[in-house]
């Protein structure tokens, strides 16, 4: 059971980094966000916690911190399967990765 578990976690990593090398190599490059002041900074990272809260804390607990790129991947990735609205996505975005 614990091999299986270890070889499932191994190949989620393997797709994220492939995602994650994918996306590079891609003209769109990464979803960023345009440098905001310090008050709307935080009125977005406290939309995203609680964003993140209805949509992902359901079945997660808040990742470390992951670079910028690699936590767009997984974003983008549970996205489709959680169905999260394009707005849901960037503040949760903006919340993990500030």
């Amino acid at each position: 059971m614990r091999l299986k578990v270890i070889i499932a976690s191994a190949i989620l990593a393997l797709i994220s980094l492939l995602c994650a090398a994918a996306d590079s190599t891609r003209n769109n490059g990464p979803t960023t966000l345009v440098a905001q002041s310090g008050e709307q900074a935080a009125a977005m990272r406290l939309e995203g916690e609680k964003r993140f809260r209805e949509n992902c804390g359901r079945c997660h607990a808040p990742p470390h911190k992951f670079p910028p790129r690699m936590m767009a991947t997984i974003v983008r990735h549970m996205r489709v399967r959680a169905t999260i609205t394009d707005e849901d996505m960037r503040l949760v975005l903006f919340y993990m990765t500030q």
